[in-house]
């Protein structure tokens, strides 16, 4: 098994920080500490080092680890996507194109450099 494999949040290495922030609120002390030492290792973010610290200060405090689990990595793009409906029936919408710059277009021609 690999180091990655053995950190506690699934996906982490590709895990944005506004969403890390929430992943990390069940785990413990040691948990903390073993995203901390591979964060330092690794990819060594300020930000997300930042975090990992600051929210095993507030454990040290007394603080405890929210009831849940953290999420199994982030959605990907694909997950995100809603399904088109395309095909060799569909056709794309008409673009029309702005009537400024439009040679075509007798009512606003296009204008040279300089007026």
């Amino acid at each position: 098994m690999s180091e990655r494999e053995q950190l506690p949040i699934d996906g982490y290495d590709q895990m944005p920080v506004d969403m890390l922030r929430d992943a990390i609120r069940p785990l413990g002390e040691h948990d903390l500490q073993v995203l901390l030492d591979y964060e330092r290792a690794h990819a060594d973010r300020p930000q997300v080092e930042e975090i990992l610290t600051s929210r095993m200060a507030e454990l040290e405090a007394g603080a405890q680890p929210t009831s849940g689990r953290p999420p199994s990595g982030h959605p990907r793009p694909e997950d995100e996507r809603g399904q088109q409906d395309v095909g060799p029936q569909k056709q794309a919408d008409r673009m029309v194109p702005p009537s400024h710059g439009d040679p075509a277009n007798r009512e606003r021609p296009r204008l040279g450099p300089h007026g």
